[in-house]
């Protein structure tokens, strides 16, 4: 079975967006990681809000969500698009009966891109096997945080880290089922 991974950006705070929906604290001087990653996915899950930003991100850079990203299909989970770009296809109803569909089918592992809805929805249901949290040496104070209402606790595994010498640090976590 594919693994999901839910690989983000995050505060040492802990907070994925500032409190107006900001990420420019975000570091995009090098790749961080995600050439590497690239080679391991197919597949992104991402949710509506996430989708409508990287959509204006794209329309502003030369038609690129993310530098290096090669082509990969896209489930964009929404009740409430009724169309998305012609190569991702639109999750609408029942979502966690389709992400583990989605899950089970032959592939390379699936990268859970964002939003926090979506997120807080599946790692409620198991679906999520790996965190990837690349840990930004930033402290907003306030924003969205990155784990909101679990329901359960969550016992972690660590896999690997890295420092970079920016401060950033990226942690690779196994969610222990």
């Amino acid at each position: 079975m594919r693994k999901l991974i839910l690989g983000l950006a995050v505060t040492l705070d802990g907070y994925i967006e500032g409190p107006n929906g900001e990420y420019d604290w975000c570091f995009t001087d090098q790749d961080y990681g995600l050439n590497e990653f690239f080679t391991r996915i197919d597949a992104i899950f991402i949710g509506r809000k996430s989708y409508e930003i990287a959509q204006q991100h794209v329309d502003n850079n030369n038609g690129e969500t993310i530098p290096g990203m090669p082509l990969m299909t896209e489930y964009v989970f929404s009740k409430t698009l009724k169309t998305v770009k012609e190569t991702a296809m639109l999750i609408a109803e029942d979502s966690i009966a389709e992400a583990r569909r989605i899950k089970e089918q032959p592939g390379k592992d699936i990268w859970l891109y964002g939003g926090a809805e979506l997120s807080d929805a599946l790692m409620k249901e198991g679906l999520v096997d790996e965190l990837w949290l690349s840990v930004h040496p930033v402290v907003l104070g306030s924003g969205k945080p990155l784990f909101r209402g679990q329901n359960k606790t969550a016992k972690l595994t660590l896999l690997k880290s890295k420092t970079y010498e920016t401060g950033l640090v990226s942690l690779w976590y196994a969610i222990n089922k």
